[in-house]
């Protein structure tokens, strides 16, 4: 027969291990939330750069072609006779 205070010492050990481990978890997956969330943030931000950066690229080009018609239409020659040869 087992002693009825070994038991209930058992219990309350076994609801405190339980206790731990669960506030340990909460604890992990609010610091994986919080990190998520500072992620899509950080995210956000570098495709935002991304978007201007490639928009000001565009201007530029567009800017150089109209300035220079002649020299557009031969680097886009000289670009497609390269991409022919490297594709055959």
């Amino acid at each position: 027969m087992e002693n009825p205070d070994t038991n209930s010492d058992t219990e309350e050990h076994i609801k405190e291990t339980i206790g731990k481990v669960s506030n340990s978890a909460h604890k992990a997956v609010d610091k994986i939330a919080t990190m998520s969330y500072q992620t899509a943030e950080v995210l956000g931000e570098k495709g935002e750069q991304l978007r201007t950066a490639e928009e000001e690229l565009v201007e530029d080009y567009r800017e150089y072609i109209r300035d220079n018609p002649i020299r557009s239409v031969g680097i886009a020659v000289a670009a497609g006779f390269v991409l022919s040869r490297l594709l055959k």
